[in-house]
């Protein structure tokens, strides 16, 4: 089970049966210690960045593999890097942490220092409502006594570094790159009134400009053109997120240039607006999390994709939100599927978009979908929720596993 590693809790689960202390054990020896990623949206994508930036720094990074998040996760993905010692063998521990679960994380991981990300509109099935997460965050942030890295465009986020007692550094957009935004950055607004905004003298990293892939950043007194794996301004966000991060823990260490060159050579995270070619085709794959991640993505898109594939599942158990969603960059659908495929395909036509066929079997749809021609211009464009995303990279002959590779 220690060979098997990451990607199953099963190993976690008998080693903290073994030693109820194996986290906080293999995490203390640490010399740069355990530095938590959370928020709504971007996690994965904002971890794999800071854990990219660092390692270019020469750095041993150790991050949570498969995503998990529960103490049983972390210790399945642990075991392989943890020496006879039961010590972790690595410089540092960036784990992406969920919002619920990260406060249930504090007393096993004690990390030093916190980036949060957002508060959005996410899960209300679980979550119930926003200011419910930015409790959760606040939690883990008062926990965390060397640093915490906060949003400066977040409203819930702004509030919060009042009162933290510990140093925080800001990030964000500068106004300019924000208004480009058709739909805005689709954080939480707070009803309750949001605090004064953070003037951008106090924003240690401000995205000051957005192309095709490729974003301004300013890094303190330095601006660098950085690429992004992906389009859209919320990957110049989690860039900007993660290399204030990257400053605040490497301090005098940190090289702008060795960031840019990092960023250059990074890849997509699995299925968030990854590529992946299929028999000569390019398949573009977006993630509808929620409505902000949809948005931001929709937004995002140059133009008006020729050939579109919508497959939503029991994964997101009520699709009414969409509802509230701006899908003017689409036109048309070729095949909407998953269990949702007819609440989907309504909400499509009450907005005025065609849908060609609505097919409720997943491989069905996929394989009539790679039947069709290229189109014209672009890619082939797969909008899909979370479970749906897992089963069709599988159905195109991908990992069906996620996972983040430790060096």
């Amino acid at each position: 089970m220690r060979l098997r590693g990451g990607g199953s809790a099963v190993p976690g689960r008998v080693a903290l049966a073994i030693s109820p202390d194996f986290l906080r054990a293999a995490v203390e020896g640490l010399p740069l210690g355990v530095v938590f990623v959370s928020g709504s949206n971007g996690k994965s994508t904002t971890t794999h960045f800071l854990t990219t930036m660092l390692r270019a720094h020469g750095l041993k990074v150790f991050t949570n593999s498969s995503g998990g998040n529960l103490p049983q996760g972390i210790a399945s993905s642990m075991l392989p890097d943890v020496g006879p010692d039961g010590r972790l063998r690595a410089d540092i521990a960036v784990l992406e942490v969920d919002e619920a679960f990260g406060p249930q994380l504090l007393e096993h991981l004690r990390p030093r220092g916190v980036l949060l990300l957002n508060v959005q509109v996410d899960q209300l099935n679980r979550f119930y409502d926003p200011t419910r997460v930015a409790g959760f965050l606040e939690v883990i942030a008062r926990a965390c006594h060397d640093f915490a890295v906060l949003n400066a465009d977040d409203d819930s986020l702004r509030g919060l570094g009042e009162r933290l007692a510990q140093p925080v550094t800001w990030f964000g957009v500068n106004d300019d790159v924000a208004r480009t935004a058709p739909n805005g950055l689709s954080n939480f607004e707070s009803a309750s009134g949001a605090p004064a905004l953070v003037d951008d003298e106090f924003r240690t990293v401000q995205v000051t400009g957005l192309g095709d892939r490729r974003t301004h950043l300013r890094m303190g007194g330095v601006t660098e053109e950085v690429a992004l794996p992906a389009r859209g301004l919320h990957y110049a966000v989690d860039a900007a997120g993660a290399v204030a991060t990257a400053m605040q823990i490497l301090g005098s260490d940190f090289r702008a240039a060795t960031v840019r060159d990092a960023l250059a050579v990074t890849k997509t995270v699995y299925g968030r607006g990854e590529v992946l070619v299929h028999r000569g085709q390019e398949l573009e794959i977006v993630m509808m999390k929620n409505p902000p991640s949809l948005q931001m993505n929709l937004d995002a898109l140059d133009g008006t994709p020729e050939r579109v594939l919508v497959a939503v599942d029991e994964g997101t158990p009520d699709p009414s939100w969409i509802f509230g969603s701006d899908l003017s960059k689409l036109r048309r659908v070729d095949l909407v599927s998953g269990t949702k495929a007819w609440q989907i395909a309504a909400r499509l036509e009450y907005g005025g978009i065609h849908v060609e066929r609505v097919e409720p079997n997943t491989s069905a749809a996929v394989d009539a979908f790679l039947q069709l021609p290229a189109p014209s211009n672009g890619r082939k464009l797969l909008i899909v929720n979370y479970e749906e995303m897992m089963a069709i990279r599988r159905r195109l002959g991908a990992s069906g596993l996620e996972g983040k590779v430790n060096s």
